[in-house]
């Protein structure tokens, strides 16, 4: 753990410069609006370690599988989200010396802040040169949620103990590369840069996929008060302003930057330098277009804040994972997803995983308009035709569907084997979410107008992926990964097993919810997709009788896979810190023979579906696999929380949200640095409403058994749910309800209903003994 950012509860402060941090204070200081993003670097030229990174949303370069050997049904590429135009880039030069922090004499003072209240992340440095010249940086920049095309940027620059030459050049600079590049290729390919006196636009079009990406930046340079005149510099994929001014005394420049993206995934890309235009042009001052953001900020954390009483710590941890996670997915648009490093970084290639259903979609659930979750299904319903290809390739038929692990456009792009072909318990989760989806919003039309067509897609899937054992007289399912990723190529994955058998289930409850509601349609759509349901329907109901489970009768618990107590098993207090992580330090071998569990993979199941257990058996699982959890995946530390808090354990349940929570702010797993994990941070959401909350929703009601871990005066939050709002206060003795519902708002308050009436503050005593799973 890295604990070098100060605790504030509305900040991330990095008050003292640490050049060998410095790639994490870019991860945690990232900035973006849902359409574009890109990491906290310093506007200025920096020597030492950094990873530049601007991206635009939806944008991606299909690079070249880098295998050693090649394998039927391997991806051709992995799908890459493109480093694109650096916008804020500034060079400035003192005479014969650069502004540098990495070569500069001394740095007096610093401090970079992440404002996520308002969005805006605020600088200030003081460094001499060596030339003995003492510079102030003062700086603040954003990516506007008012509207999503914008961006600005104001530096300011104080000169001390300097006469002669003050060179500045601002740069729209769309020559960059991705740092992941499997073959170090250039992706952007030049078609339009364009300037005149104050601005610069740069339009690049990406390699093989052909998206067009512009740029144009409005400048605005002035020497103690005065404007300054530039100089433009063209080359083929950048555009330069250059500034040269005769210092003096005491100087201060101010450099005002007004930027506008655009895509044509939105405009076309002919019109993109008279769309900019016109939009930049009919801005108003900075400072209003800094108010618009901040005020858009504010509505969106009326709707979505977390407060915790008494633990700045736990506040500042669930708020940057708030910010952090909205900042990269605002669900506007269908075509769109997030990424698990957002606008953070390029490890995992900015692509869809799992990870947005099985985590992702609650949050939005609950903060969001409906449209927003419901645009994350149509995502991979509009996906489905490619799916029902990736399953083509792997050898199935029928219109089975094997959604990928990894994406952009529906096609799987992961370049691992024992993910692509192994890890398909990641059909489980699509099924999963539209089921999540309807259960919470109670909008079953979904379920005919598309759902149903995926659901049937998934179980045919896995009506062919298992095959029937003799020895066993049950069918099982052999070759695959599970979510915890340290086995590969098991037989009998419990949480695969599991899931397969429900979505047949699920599929078979859908078709007879449709058949009632619209048998025309239901008719209609099995003819098209040929589905023959006397034959295919039984076939699962047999499938689902006789589908294998491996069980351990001595621990009374389900086995991971067949032959996990082959292994030597212990637990993670008798691993050296310097084993720690293991996926750094040991080989693939040991890790692969040893008991240690990436992520929660039984008790992933057990999450999903608590309500088919009894708590007994829920807590036995939880003992036995918990302490051999190494939560070297930022997925796991999440759910062991929300079953520790159903369980009444506490202190554990603390102890995993504060992981969670804090995992790249405090480094715990050692790789902030590629980027912020944008999607788990959906899990520390879940962490206090499902957990600390004990939020579920049940018989079209809300259900909530809170409690409060020690040290919490209070936390407070808001929900919606089918189209009503409400809030929560759980004090320490209390739990306070209030809606401003019209009709009022209905909910079980352990397992209780109770009833809240328009603008009533209900409160009711808060238990402190308790646990969330009904047996």
């Amino acid at each position: 753990m890295k604990s070098y950012i100060d605790i504030d509860e509305w900040r991330i402060v990095e008050s003292e410069f640490k050049a060998e941090y410095n790639t994490i204070s870019e991860s945690l200081c990232s900035l973006g609006n849902g359409h574009f993003g890109q990491r906290g670097c310093f506007e200025e030229d920096y020597s030492g370690e950094t990873l530049p990174g601007n991206y635009v949303a939806g944008i991606y370069y299909p690079d070249k599988t880098r295998v050693g050997w090649w394998k039927n049904g391997y991806p051709e590429y992995f799908a890459k989200v493109l480093n694109g135009c650096d916008w804020t880039k500034l060079r400035i030069q003192l005479g014969s010396e650069f502004v540098d922090l990495h070569t500069a004499k001394e740095i007096s003072s610093f401090s970079r802040i992440l404002d996520m209240q308002e969005g805006v992340l605020y600088r200030n440095s003081t460094l001499t040169l060596n030339n003995g010249a003492i510079v102030k940086i003062r700086s603040e920049r954003f990516c506007s949620m008012h509207n999503q095309n914008l961006a600005a940027l104001n530096y300011q620059l104080g000169i001390e103990n300097f006469e002669g030459e003050l060179k500045i050049e601002l740069w729209v600079d769309n020559d960059v590369h991705n740092q992941d590049a499997n073959y170090d290729e250039q992706f952007w390919l030049a078609k339009r840069v364009h300037s005149d006196s104050n601005c610069g636009f740069v339009q690049a079009k990406t390699k093989k996929t052909g998206f067009h990406v512009s740029t144009l930046a409005h400048n605005r340079v002035t020497y103690n008060g005065e404007p300054v005149q530039a100089t433009e510099k063209q080359e083929a994929l950048k555009v330069g302003h250059i500034y040269t001014i005769n210092c003096s005394g005491n100087s201060e420049v101010t450099i005002l930057k007004k930027v506008c993206i655009v895509n044509d995934m939105n405009e076309k890309e002919e019109s993109h330098l008279d769309f900019c235009r016109e939009l930049i042009h009919s801005l108003d001052k900075y400072e209003l277009l800094k108010k618009n953001h901040i005020d858009s900020w504010k509505s969106h954390w009326n709707e979505m804040d977390i407060q915790i009483s008494g633990d700045p710590k736990a506040q500042q941890g669930i708020r940057f994972n708030i910010f952090q996670l909205f900042q990269t997915y605002t669900g506007h648009d269908h075509r769109l997803n997030i990424g698990p490093k957002g606008f953070t970084g390029e490890k995992y290639g900015g692509s869809t995983y799992w990870d947005t259903e099985a985590y992702c979609l609650p949050f939005y659930l609950g903060t969001a308009r409906p449209e927003v979750a419901r645009n994350l299904l149509i995502y991979r319903y509009h996906h489905l035709e490619k799916a029902i290809e990736n399953a083509a390739k792997l050898g199935f038929s029928d219109g089975a569907a094997l959604y990928p692990m990894v994406t952009m456009n529906g096609e799987e792009c992961h370049n691992e084997w024992e993910i692509t072909f192994e890890e398909i318990h990641r059909n489980g989760a699509i099924a999963y979410a539209i089921y999540d989806y309807i259960r919470y919003t109670g909008d079953k039309k979904y379920l005919v107008e598309y759902g149903l067509e995926v659901l049937i897609a998934i179980a045919r899937f896995w009506e062919q992926r298992v095959n029937f054992s003799k020895s066993k007289n049950k069918y099982v399912i052999l070759g695959v990964t599970g979510p915890n990723e340290y086995e590969n190529n098991v037989n009998n994955n419990w949480y695969t097993n599991y899931m397969a058998k429900w979505c047949m289930e699920y599929a078979m409850e859908s078709i007879a919810f449709v058949k009632n509601q619209d048998s025309d349609a239901l008719h209609a759509l099995f003819e098209r997709i040929n589905f023959r349901e006397s034959e295919e329907i039984l076939k699962w109901k047999d499938i689902c009788h006789k589908m294998y489970f491996p069980f351990d009768k001595k621990n009374q618990v389900f086995l991971q896979q067949d032959g996990f107590l082959d292994k030597d098993l212990s637990s993670v207090d008798t691993l050296s810190k310097k084993d720690r992580p293991i996926n750094q330090n040991w080989s693939w071998d040991r890790i692969l023979r040893s008991c240690f569990i990436k992520q929660a993979d039984v008790l992933q199941g057990l999450y999903f579906f608590e309500d088919e257990f009894s708590e007994d058996v829920i807590r036995r699982n939880f003992e036995f696999y918990e302490p051999m959890t190494v939560h070297e995946s930022s997925l796991s530390p999440c759910v062991h929380s929300i079953l520790a808090s159903s369980l009444g354990m506490k202190d554990k349940a603390y102890e995993m949200y504060l992981r969670t929570s804090r995992l790249d702010i405090d480094d715990y797993n050692n790789d902030t640095e590629d980027g912020c994990h944008i999607t788990s941070m959906a899990g520390t959401w879940l962490s206090v409403i499902k957990g600390f909350a004990g939020q579920r929703s049940r018989n079209g009601k809300l259900a909530f058994s809170p409690w409060l871990p020690d040290g919490w005066d209070s936390l407070k939050f808001n929900l919606r749910y089918r189209g009503k709002r409400i809030h929560l206060n759980i004090k320490s003795d209390a739990l306070e309800l209030k809606t401003s519902d019209a009709e009022g708002f209905e909910c079980y308050i352990y397992n209780e209903l109770v009833s809240i009436q328009e603008n009533e503050l209900k409160s009711l005593p808060l238990k402190t003994n308790m646990s969330n799973v009904e047996s």
